[in-house]
């Protein structure tokens, strides 16, 4: 799987400089990387670390002092997250002292902290639960009248806030000013009374706002979209790659039945850093929305066999009367198994023409995630069609072609999406038009023959990013009524004209793929990653 990857001095510091040392841990040897975070040194030997102001992709601030460890012989008491490994470092983290430490400083963050858990969103995975539960589990020993703060401060478009359960860790206030680069939230008032608030004439609205959500320790920040929808450990977890653009990042499809309830980032360092866009997260929306879910022949609905019987008559007719005027067009928001297959037709079956359907560059892109290329698997299209001269096999090309008249039969792979209503503006001439899409669109409508398709979350497959990096695509759940992937509708035409079935699966198109395209010979088609409930997943603070 691959993945953005901005570099950061928090993210340097977390990884260390690459040579191995040795430290003592509680009398035990352990090998770390010189120049680690003594955190992230610790949990990786397996030592039960607690913290919640510390993260791996931001400034170490050591505001909690949850994660207080003994260094030295004589050891004094310090935070982890402001140690870093080094040679012979002697560190205690199991002694009475350091454990009474940390239950003292837990006991602290619990002082006016709400219990409200059976109705706050971040009931299962939420890290002040789980180290009270692993630290402390033991009932209050104050009992005095919590300082009250604000409820449901809107901050901006997509998030809420319970200052009530703000335990001040400022890992959002760092994201900010740090990865978003724009210092829209800051802590206002001293002492018990000090609350998380945007800064004076700010809101919360960056493209990178929800990340504040995800490393927040606690409920305090909540999305407004996913807010009293679910309990996490309903859902289920799918590791996926994002199709909001070219950039490929890596991201988990939380979902519960046929409903994708988000989209959040891994939590592993070598996977965009544990960030994701805004609009990353929020394209999922369009998955469930007007689906096609069942064949149309001639405008009637029809089954699977009809239509593609019907599609391969047409197609092996124009093929017989002249090749050339026939046109396949790849998607580039299909994967590159979908497309692979449809060059296949194309050159092999049929000896058509073939083009690629993409959108123009939207100018959203920054210097942190977002491309400007809002095509998912542009690059992928583009090396199928390698060997051809670009021009001739551009969006512009393919319009011109059908306004001259020279293209008699249409084969769509994908929807188009911008290019839906301009195809479909000049199909004067065609006589016959196929397209295998998920979304209905002016092209769906004037076509002869239209096949439901699968949708990237229900898909097994791979798509190219801008980097020409490979990800992996794994489908969350089964695609809705007759919606299958694109391969398979085309696997299916296929057998209709009378060719051998060679692949039953994706990853039998992907093999080929790698053998015949010389992009793809060094790809891989990534582990085997099954989806998992999220209880089980650990996706915790």
């Amino acid at each position: 799987m691959t993945a953005n990857k901005p570099q950061t001095a928090a993210a340097t510091t977390a990884r260390g400089t690459g040579e191995v040392v040795e430290f003592q841990l509680d009398g035990r040897t352990v090998r770390a990387l010189k120049g680690q975070n003594l955190v992230d040194a610790l949990l990786e030997a397996g030592e039960p670390i607690s913290a919640f102001c510390y993260h791996p992709g931001l400034s170490v601030a050591a505001q909690c002092r949850q994660c207080l460890v003994g260094i030295g012989d004589g050891y004094r008491l310090v935070p982890a997250c402001q140690c870093t490994v080094q040679h012979g470092l002697s560190v205690r983290s199991q002694t009475d002292q350091v454990r009474d430490a940390r239950r003292a400083m837990l006991e602290l963050t619990l002082l006016n902290h709400p219990v409200d858990c059976v109705i706050c969103d971040k009931a299962g995975e939420c890290a002040l639960q789980r180290h009270y539960m692993d630290w402390d589990a033991r009932p209050a020993a104050i009992n005095h009248e919590k300082v009250h703060k604000p409820k449901r401060v809107d901050l901006g478009p997509n998030v809420v806030l319970d200052a009530e359960r703000c335990i001040l860790c400022s890992r959002c206030v760092r994201f900010c000013t740090e990865v978003a680069q724009q210092q829209q939230l800051t802590m206002a008032q001293r002492g018990d009374h000090t609350v998380l608030t945007t800064a004076p004439g700010q809101q919360l609205d960056n493209p990178y706002a929800l990340n504040t959500v995800d490393i927040c320790p606690v409920g305090a920040l909540t999305d407004k979209d996913f807010r009293f929808r679910s309990r996490v450990w309903e859902l289920w977890s799918t590791l996926s790659v994002c199709n909001g653009c070219a950039a490929g990042c890596a991201t988990e499809i939380h979902h519960k039945g046929h409903e994708i309830y988000r989209l959040v980032p891994p939590k592993r360092w070598d996977m965009n850093l544990s960030w994701m866009c805004d609009e990353g997260r929020r394209s999922y929306k369009a998955v469930g929305t007007e689906r096609l879910t069942e064949a149309v022949v001639d405008g009637h609905p029809a089954t699977p066999e009809q239509g593609c019987a019907r599609a391969a008559t047409a197609l092996a007719l124009l093929a017989r009367r002249d090749p050339t005027s026939l046109a396949v067009v790849l998607g580039a928001d299909a994967t590159n198994e979908d497309n692979f297959m449809a060059a296949q037709l194309a050159r092999h079956w049929v000896g058509a023409r073939v083009f690629v359907a993409d959108r123009a560059d939207d100018g959203r892109g920054d210097t942190i995630l977002r491309r400007d290329d809002p095509n998912p698997n542009r690059a992928g299209a583009q090396a199928l069609t390698a060997d051809q001269d670009a021009t001739t096999t551009s969006r512009e090309a393919l319009l011109a072609a059908l306004g001259a008249g020279a293209i008699k039969g249409l084969y769509v792979v994908g929807n188009a999406s911008e290019l839906a209503a301009p195809i479909a503006a000049a199909l004067a001439a065609t006589e016959f038009v196929l397209v295998q899409a998920t979304h209905a669109s002016a092209l769906t409508r004037a076509a002869q023959v239209v096949l439901p398709a699968a949708a990237w979350p229900e898909v097994d497959g791979t798509i190219t990013n801008e980097r020409r990096e490979v990800g992996r695509l794994r489908a969350a759940f089964e695609p809705p009524g007759q919606a299958r992937a694109h391969w398979a509708w085309i696997a299916e035409i296929g057998a209709a004209l009378g060719q051998p079935r060679q692949c039953a699966s994706a990853k039998d198109v992907f093999e080929q793929l790698r053998d015949q395209v010389p992009l793809f010979r060094r790809a891989s088609w990534g582990e085997e990653r099954p989806t998992v409930r999220l209880r089980w997943a650990c996706r915790r603070g």
